[in-house]
């Protein structure tokens, strides 16, 4: 079982938000128990910006057990598909090119998708399991 991480899971954690990284961390070990835990450049680039320097980041992502597994061709070009098909339905521009890299991975290369933003990867990705630890 490969399970694709977003970086609201790993801010969770990373930060030890109140509200939400208690249950992002315990969903986080589950998924771990049931095997891979992956990261697309896109979370890896957002989640670094947590820490102040590289070598810390990569030693926490370690400590974790996320690996980081870059996006396929056929992936990216998935990305475009679905970010295309967003903006043609109406869909806000406050979404970014990174939230569609995250999802097209995950729908092609992964298993699940470890989120606490699962309307919006369940609506854009059909057949897309999505794992939300505030559920």
């Amino acid at each position: 079982m490969i399970t694709a991480i977003d970086t609201n899971i790993l801010l969770d954690i990373f930060g030890a938000d109140p509200k939400f990284g208690r249950a992002s961390a315990e969903a986080l070990r589950r998924c771990i128990a049931e095997g891979a835990i992956v990261a697309c450049e896109a979370v890896w680039a957002e989640a670094a910006t947590a820490f102040d320097k590289e070598a810390p980041f990569i030693k926490a992502m370690g400590a974790l057990g996320v690996g980081y597994m870059p996006l396929t061709q056929d992936a990216a070009l998935r990305a475009a598909t679905a970010w295309r098909q967003y903006r043609e339905n109406g869909g806000k521009r406050t979404r970014v090119v990174a939230d569609f890299l995250i999802g097209a991975q995950a729908v092609s290369e992964c298993d699940r998708l470890l989120t606490r933003d699962r309307g919006f990867y369940r609506s854009c990705f059909r057949g897309l399991k999505v794992l939300d630890p505030s559920e």
